[in-house]
């Protein structure tokens, strides 16, 4: 899944809540706003690592260490962006684990291996604990803190290319985070027209799969044979951590244009028998590699299945953000074997508006979902799919079970699948089983259809 970016007005929004929202407990703090010029310079260095260390030191009660670490945070958020990255490589490196301490209590315990061994690891466990994340915790004490950690964390992933020592700060806070955000504490919500301006906007704005074009757009995918539920956090009431947009109709869908179209005829909730998973998307880029996706979707389809007792079919129409990249660098490196029919592909691909003429995607259908179906099954990182968004639903135990010949006509469709889409299948009573095959050793569950395919 394509994770987005907020839009200039969200983020100047959550940047003034959060200011808000500790500026009463900055002023009860002695000392008050701690001002830094926004790039950090180096003659300000010292004064910040001054104020990191007053926060690790905990002194005055909770009431007065909730105050320092709005203060840090306050100061953090005013930074630009080489401030901020200068603000964590300080973090970073001086407030790191102590090697030296850690190699004499490791010596202790192998010394004394029995009588106090319990003593000596118990202070091993708290010095591979850099001092940092003590400090960051603090945050989650804070009014909004939870969300200043996820947008931190998105800091630090952006950062860590040019700062290598950046890397390990963000995999210890996505342990953290991934504690906190289990999905078991998740609030599943259904979205509706009437829901607030703001939640709305929100929708509009964080959409990664299929560009929400205006309000009209918006109305329509929440009308009465559409529904849309959002996972929150209960320490990020009012944001959205994952959007799910859903269709109900009557058959399978194969296309994403009959879905999207506005002037189209609604359908009888009493009379549809399958609902079409048709953009996931999650919102909140410092959730990046903190799964959230176990069994989501089975929660929606548990929502659906009570209030649709006619549902018999739960199916995604997904896109294939990996497909168009993959085959073009086979098209650019063909093996010898395949050297003609690639070659074919290639020089009939580069043809502007191809999709368009009937008899050349007559002779490039077959081909195109044969090197799919290879694509989707066989070609894998590890254990898992290649694809990012094959991975998540065969992981979430769904059936592989079609693939879609011009299901996305867009220019985004063209680009990164040559408008191929594919139905993943949610049987509730395969779920588990599906999820374990894939899970043991990367098995793909898959339709005949896409077996016949593979073997073609």
């Amino acid at each position: 899944m394509a994770i987005p970016h907020e839009s200039p007005n969200l983020i100047d929004r959550t940047f003034a809540g959060l200011l808000a929202a500790w500026q009463s407990l900055i002023k009860n703090r002695q000392g008050g706003v701690t001002d830094f010029e926004p790039n950090l310079p180096e003659s300000e260095h010292e004064t910040l690592k001054s104020l990191m260390t007053t926060c690790l030191q905990r002194q005055g009660g909770e009431v007065a260490a909730r105050a320092r670490a709005a203060t840090l945070g306050h100061a953090y958020l005013r930074l630009n962006t080489e401030g901020k990255r200068q603000f964590l490589h300080i973090l970073a490196n001086e407030f790191d684990t102590d090697f030296e301490a850690i190699k004499a209590c490791a010596t202790s315990l192998l010394k004394d291996q029995e009588d106090n061994r319990d003593l000596v690891e118990a202070q091993l466990r708290t010095l591979l604990t850099p001092p940092y994340m003590h400090l960051l915790t603090q945050f989650n004490a804070l009014p909004q803190g939870v969300k200043f950690l996820v947008d931190l964390r998105a800091d630090l992933l952006s950062f860590q290319v040019e700062d290598p020592t950046l890397t390990r700060m963000a995999d210890l806070l996505k342990q953290q985070l991934t504690s906190w955000f289990d999905i078991g504490f998740l609030e599943l919500k259904s979205i509706t027209w009437e829901a607030s301006a703001s939640l709305l906007e929100k929708l509009i704005s964080y959409e990664a799969v299929h560009e929400i074009k205006s309000w009209a757009d918006l109305k329509n995918r929440l009308s009465s044979d559409r529904r849309c539920f959002a996972f929150f956090h209960p320490r990020m009431p009012e944001e959205p951590l994952i959007f799910v947009q859903v269709a109900l109709v009557d058959t399978l869908s194969d296309n994403i244009q009959s879905i999207l179209d506005e002037s189209a005829p609604k359908q009888d909730t009493r009379q549809v028998n399958t609902a079409i998973f048709y953009s996931i998307s999650n919102t909140q880029v410092g959730l990046q590699g903190v799964s959230l996706g176990n069994f989501l979707i089975k929660r929606v389809v548990d929502s659906l299945s009570r209030d649709y007792p006619n549902l018999k079919t739960f199916s995604t129409l997904s896109p294939i953000p990996g497909f168009g990249r993959y085959l073009k660098n086979r098209l650019d490196a063909p093996p010898p074997s395949k050297t003609e029919d690639l070659r074919y592909l290639a020089k009939q691909l580069q043809q502007e508006d191809w999709h368009l003429d009937e008899s050349l995607c007559e002779a490039l259908k077959v081909p195109l979902m044969q090197h799919c179906a290879h694509y989707l099954v066989n070609e894998k990182k590890g254990h898992r799919a290649y694809d990012p968004v094959a991975n998540f639903h065969l992981n979430n135990g769904a059936r592989l079970a079609r693939i879609n010949w011009l299901g996305d006509t867009s220019s985004k469709g063209l680009q990164e699948s040559f408008g191929l889409m594919v139905n993943y299948v949610y049987e509730l009573a395969e779920i588990n089983q599906n999820h374990e095959r894939y899970r043991a050793n990367g098995e793909v569950v898959t339709s005949k259809v896409v077996r016949s395919l593979l073997s073609e």
